[in-house]
C-alpha cells in the first residue's frame, strides 16, 4: 500500500522560506512513474493546487499564486519530492498536502503539514 509522509512544515515571518519534503514508501511500481503534486487547505475552503512534477521532473507546473517563489523537485533515489517555499507571505499559511499519482489512477494523499507565516 502506497504511503505519502510529508514534513518540514512550521512557523516562519513573513519574507521567510521554508522546504517541505514528501517522502513515498509502500510502491509496487518505480517511484520515477509517479507525478507528484502539492496542494494546500485552509479551514472551511476546498483543497488547492499549488504545484505539480511530472515523472520526468523536467515539466513543472506551478499555481499563479506561488509562481516565482515556489519550486517544486523531486529525488527518485529517495522516492522524494520537495516544495521550496521562498517570500512566503501570510497568506500563504495552510496545510500543506503532498499526493502522488501513477498513470490515471487515483491520487494517494499524506496527512499533511501545516506551514504558518506570521509574524
Amino acid at each position: 500500500q502506497v504511503h505519502v509522509a510529508e514534513s518540514g512544515g512550521g512557523l516562519v515571518q513573513p519574507g521567510g522560506s521554508l522546504q517541505l519534503s514528501c517522502v513515498v514508501s509502500g510502491l509496487s511500481r518505480p517511484f520515477r512513474a509517479f507525478s507528484m503534486r502539492w496542494y494546500r487547505q485552509t479551514p472551511g475552503n476546498e483543497r488547492e493546487w499549488v504545484a505539480r512534477i511530472d515523472t520526468t521532473g523536467v515539466r513543472r507546473n506551478y499555481a499563479d499564486s506561488v509562481k516565482g517563489r515556489f519550486t517544486i523537485s523531486r529525488d527518485n533515489s529517495k522516492k522524494a519530492v520537495y516544495l521550496q517555499m521562498d517570500n512566503l507571505k501570510p497568506e500563504d499559511t495552510a496545510v500543506y498536502y503532498c499526493s502522488a499519482q501513477y498513470g490515471g489512477a487515483p491520487e494517494v494523499w499524506g496527512q499533511g503539514t501545516q506551514v504558518t507565516v506570521s509574524s
